[in-house]
């Protein structure tokens, strides 16, 4: 046996902790790891559900593995034959409840579910929007880390999930991104440049052109930044005007909401114009590999995915168990269409490597893993916990 030493300032994004190997010497010898929550099965599950009922069935779904072969044959495992429901819907089942709060102009807001859109799904829960649609006339709802991948995925899994139709879409931009995009480092981002601005177009017009694939009138709401300067947000405005799409400008950072009534006078306008048909990008009959090729080709640019052996298998596996209709979820780095965080602008013909596939049987998902993406990121190198202590008197320490 191989002992295992910790050593002081250790990386716990190193590679070799996020692989864990259980039931040596007491059961079935396995690899496993961790998940950060919001990457957790049981949160899709809990943002999907419709209803108490609904996640019940959801959490019963759960495949936690398979079974010796019988007569031939594996047999999956879930978590209804675990008996383990009743005890996971019993800590939801106050938590399904969406919580209403309300910003500080009294406006009100459903604060529900969390799932990070770079490795889940990206959206808040349904009972929240179907609560908030039952409430008031237009409602506003977020789908994270870019329109590559929140947006896709509330499209393609959380809209056909529940039969949701969005009448309009705000693709949120910043001049900082763009001058990012735009080959500008990060210190230097303060400083007026709008020929990078220009540059890094070429992103914000993919993200238009995806968007728009979809059906859906959109404009572009600009995020302003306290450096921004009015030749940028200029360059920013003729950009659009060239993309044929409305651009507004945003303040509500430091004028709150009288800094978006203009971004707010254009969504109702979208939704009173909205005509055309809301399409998903692809069809769920397709097989699960062409739904993943579908999404590299339409919204990355790829010039097609590559499998490795095992994710080949468990795909091949998964359609001969049934599950070949589910919608994917594809997680990568939200700072590129390509898997390479550094890969900036609007990348075309690449390869998108995917390198693990995983049934998320009670969410109603595939998701495939591509790249370098981690589902335990934003370990820090130095962990807090290493400094906390309680002394004699009992006086926790370390949490400062």
């Amino acid at each position: 046996p191989r002992r295992v030493t910790w050593r002081r300032g250790l990386d716990l994004n190193d590679r070799a902790l996020r692989h864990v190997v259980t039931g040596l010497g007491n059961g079935t010898v396995r690899e496993t790891g961790f998940d950060i929550t919001v990457a957790s099965e049981v949160m899709a599950i809990f943002c999907l559900a419709t209803s108490l009922e609904n996640l019940q069935q959801r959490l019963a779904k759960i495949v936690i593995g398979e079974s010796d072969p019988e007569h031939g044959r594996r047999m999956q495992i879930t978590a209804a034959d675990l008996k383990a429901v009743g005890a996971m819907t019993a800590l939801l089942k106050d938590a399904l409840r969406p919580n209403l709060v309300q910003t500080l102009e009294g406006t009100p807001a459903f604060v529900h579910g969390g799932p990070f859109a770079n490795i889940a799904h990206g959206c808040n829960s349904v009972l929240a929007t179907q609560t908030a649609l039952g409430l008031a006339d237009i409602v506003v709802t977020e789908a994270g880390f870019g329109a590559d991948l929140g947006a896709e995925k509330f499209l393609d899994i959380k809209c056909r999930a529940v039969g949701l139709e969005p009448a309009a879409c705000v693709v949120v931009a910043t001049v900082r991104a763009l001058k990012m995009h735009g080959g500008v480092a990060k210190d230097d981002l303060a400083a007026e440049d709008t020929a990078a601005v220009r540059r890094g177009a070429s992103n914000l017009r993919r993200h238009v052109e995806n968007m728009r694939g979809f059906g859906l009138p959109l404009v572009v709401a600009l995020n302003g930044f306290r450096d921004d300067t009015p030749a940028e947000i200029e360059t920013v405005r003729a950009i659009c005007n060239d993309l044929d799409v409305p651009l507004e400008p945003c303040t509500h950072w430091a004028d709150g909401g009288a800094g978006a009534e203009g971004l707010a006078g254009q969504v109702v306008a979208l939704c009173g114009s909205h005509t055309a048909p809301f399409q998903p990008l692809y069809e769920l009959d397709l097989p699960l590999a062409e739904k993943l090729r579908t999404i590299a080709r339409k919204l990355y640019r790829a010039a097609d995915i590559s499998l490795t052996p095992g994710a080949a298998k468990t795909l091949a596996n998964l359609e001969r168990d049934g599950y070949g209709r589910l919608p994917v979820c594809i997680a990568k780095t939200q700072y590129s269409f390509t898997t390479d965080p550094d890969a900036k602008g609007a990348p075309e013909g690449f390869i998108l490597p995917v390198r693990e596939i995983r049934l998320a049987a009670g969410a109603g998902f595939v998701v495939a893993l591509c790249g370098d993406i981690l589902t335990m990121p934003g370990l820090p190198r130095y962990p807090a916990a290493l400094d906390m202590r309680v002394d004699a008197a009992g006086a926790l320490h370390g949490l400062d």
